[in-house]
C-alpha cells in the first residue's frame, strides 16, 4: 500500500513542478529589482516564521500525551488556544494599527518563542500559559504580517498588482515546501535523531529568533491610524463600523470564517475519516501529500492572479463549489460503498477516493489563501487593517472552540455535511461579492462618515 501513496504525491510533485516550470510570459508580471528585493526579503521573513509554526505542528498533541495527559486535558489546551486567539489575540493584533505592524510582528516571535520554552515543562498550568501565548501569536501571524507587507508595499509605490505575486509565492512556500520540510526535519530530529518531542519546539524558536533578527533589521515600521486620539476602544469602534457601512468587507469576513472553520474542521477529522478503524495509516506521509496538493494550488493561483482580466471574485466561486463538493464525499461514500471491518495497514476503496478528493481540497486551501488576501488587500481599509481582519478570527475561533468541544457528540459524516452547506454558503456569499464589486466604486464620503462618527474631520485613506 505505500506504493500507492508514493505515486500520489509523487503525481502531485510532477504536476507542481510542470506549472512552475512551464509558466509563460503570460503567467508572468514584468517587475523592477527594487520590488524583487523586498519580495525576497519578505518571503524569507515569512518563511522563517512558517517554519516555526509548522514545526510544532506534528508534536503538540504526542507531546502532551507523553506528559501523562488524557484526550479531556489535552483538548482543553487546544480549547484554550483557540479561545485566547479570540480574546487575547484579537486585542493585541489590533494594537499593531495603533503601535505598529513591525513591533507586532517581533511581538509575534517573542510570544511563540515563550510558547515553545513552556513545552519543556510537564506542569498542566504551564502548559496551559503556553497555549494562550500560542494562541495570540497566531492572531499575529495571520494579521500583522500581512498588514506590514500591504502597507509597506503601496508606501514605496509598487505595482498594486505586484502584491498578488507575494502573496502567492508565500503561500508556495510557507503553507508547502516549508510545511513538508519542517515535517520531516521534526520527525528527524525527535526520531531519527533521539532528541525527543520536544526539539521541534527548540528548533522552531531558533528559527523564530533569526526572523526576528532579519526584522529589527531591515524593516521599517509602518502604521494604522497613527493618530493620538484614537485608543483600543476607538480602533475597534471604526473597525466594527467599517464592517457594518460596507457590505463587501463583511462578506469578506463571512466568506473567511465559513471557510477557515470548515478547514480547522477537516485538520481534525481527515485521520479517522481515512482510518475508521483505527487502521495504521502514514500520517506524515499523508499530510507531506496534503501540502503538495496546496502548493500546487498556489501555482495554480499565481497563474489566475496574474491575468489582470481574470477577477479574484469570479473564479473564486468556483473553488468554493469544488471544495464544498470534496468535503460531501465522507457523506455520499457513507451510503454508498460498504464500510471495511478489517484493521490492517491497507486503505480502503473508499479511503482512496476519499484521499483524492481531500487532496482536490487541500489544492482549494492552496488558491483560497493568496485570493482571500488579494480581496483583503482591495476592500481593507488600511488604517484599521489588522484590527479588521483580527475581527474576522472570532467567529472563526469561536466557531473552532465549539467543533473540538462536541467533536465526539456527533457521527464523522454530520461534520463533513455541515462543513459542506457552510462551503456552498461561502460560494452563494462569493457571488454575492462579485456582484457588488462590480458596481462603481463608491465615493470617499462613505469613509468621511466613518471618521466624522468617531469624531476626526480627515477622511479615511483607502
Amino acid at each position: 500500500m505505500e506504493v500507492f501513496y508514493y505515486l500520489v504525491f509523487g503525481a502531485l510533485a510532477v504536476v507542481v513542478a510542470v506549472l512552475e516550470l512551464s509558466k509563460t510570459s503570460k503567467d508572468r508580471v514584468a517587475t523592477s529589482s527594487a520590488f524583487n528585493s523586498f519580495k525576497n526579503n519578505y518571503l524569507v521573513v515569512f518563511s522563517l516564521m512558517m517554519a516555526g509554526d509548522w514545526l510544532q505542528g506534528p508534536y503538540v498533541y504526542f507531546l502532551y500525551s507523553q506528559y501523562g495527559f488524557d484526550k479531556g486535558d489535552i483538548g482543553r489546551l487546544f480549547i484554550a488556544g483557540f479561545g485566547s486567539s479570540m480574546l487575547f489575540g484579537t486585542i493585541v493584533g489590533s494594537l499593531a494599527d495603533k503601535q505598529g505592524r513591525k513591533r507586532a510582528c517581533v511581538t509575534y516571535c517573542i510570544t511563540y518563542i515563550l510558547s515553545c520554552i513552556t513545552k519543556h515543562s510537564p506542569e498542566y498550568k504551564v502548559l496551559m500559559v503556553g497555549r494562550i501565548l500560542g494562541g495570540i501569536a497566531t492572531s499575529l501571524l495571520f494579521s500583522a504580517f500581512e498588514s506590514w507587507l500591504v502597507a509597506e508595499h503601496n508606501k514605496r509605490g509598487f505595482d498594486p498588482q505586484w502584491l498578488s505575486l507575494i502573496f502567492s509565492k508565500a503561500i508556495f512556500l510557507g503553507n508547502g515546501l516549508i510545511a513538508i520540510v519542517s515535517g520531516l526535519f521534526a520527525n528527524m530530529l525527535a526520531d531519527n535523531l533521539g532528541f525527543g518531542p520536544v526539539a521541534p519546539f527548540d528548533a522552531a524558536a531558533c528559527f523564530l529568533a533569526i526572523g526576528m533578527a532579519i526584522i529589527l533589521s531591515s524593516w521599517t515600521e509602518n502604521y494604522g491610524d497613527p493618530s493620538d486620539s484614537k485608543d483600543l476602544m476607538g480602533q475597534f469602534k471604526v473597525a466594527a463600523t467599517a464592517i457594518a457601512s460596507d457590505e463587501k468587507i463583511a462578506l469578506l469576513g463571512a466568506i473567511q470564517s465559513l471557510f477557515e472553520g470548515s478547514m480547522y474542521t477537516f485538520v481534525f477529522l481527515w485521520t479517522p475519516a481515512l482510518s475508521p478503524n483505527d487502521e495504521e495509516i502514514p500520517h506524515g506521509f499523508i499530510f507531506a501529500t496534503f501540502m503538495m496538493s496546496s502548493m500546487l494550488g498556489s501555482s495554480i493561483a499565481s497563474r489566475l492572479l496574474a491575468r489582470v482580466t481574470l477577477k479574484v471574485e469570479s473564479y473564486m466561486q468556483i473553488v468554493f463549489v469544488v471544495s464544498a463538493f470534496t468535503l460531501l464525499l465522507p457523506v455520499i461514500i457513507n451510503f454508498l460503498v460498504a464500510p471495511s471491518t478489517g484493521k490492517d495497514s491497507s486503505l480502503p476503496f473508499g479511503g482512496c477516493i476519499l484521499l483524492f478528493g481531500f487532496c482536490i481540497f487541500e489544492s482549494c486551501v492552496g488558491i483560497f489563501w493568496p485570493s482571500m488576501m488579494k480581496m483583503r488587500s482591495q476592500y481593507i481599509p488600511e488604517e484599521a487593517r489588522s484590527t479588521i481582519m483580527n475581527f474576522f478570527r472570532i467567529p472563526l475561533n469561536l466557531f473552532v472552540c465549539v467543533v473540538l468541544y462536541n467533536v465526539n457528540a456527533f457521527p464523522i459524516t454530520v461534520m463533513f455535511g455541515m462543513c459542506s452547506i457552510f462551503l456552498f454558503m461561502a460560494s452563494i456569499l462569493q457571488r454575492r461579492l462579485m456582484v457588488i464589486a462590480d458596481r462603481p466604486k463608491s465615493k470617499p464620503q462613505d469613509w468621511t462618515a466613518l471618521r466624522e462618527m468617531d469624531g476626526e474631520e480627515e477622511p479615511l485613506n483607502v
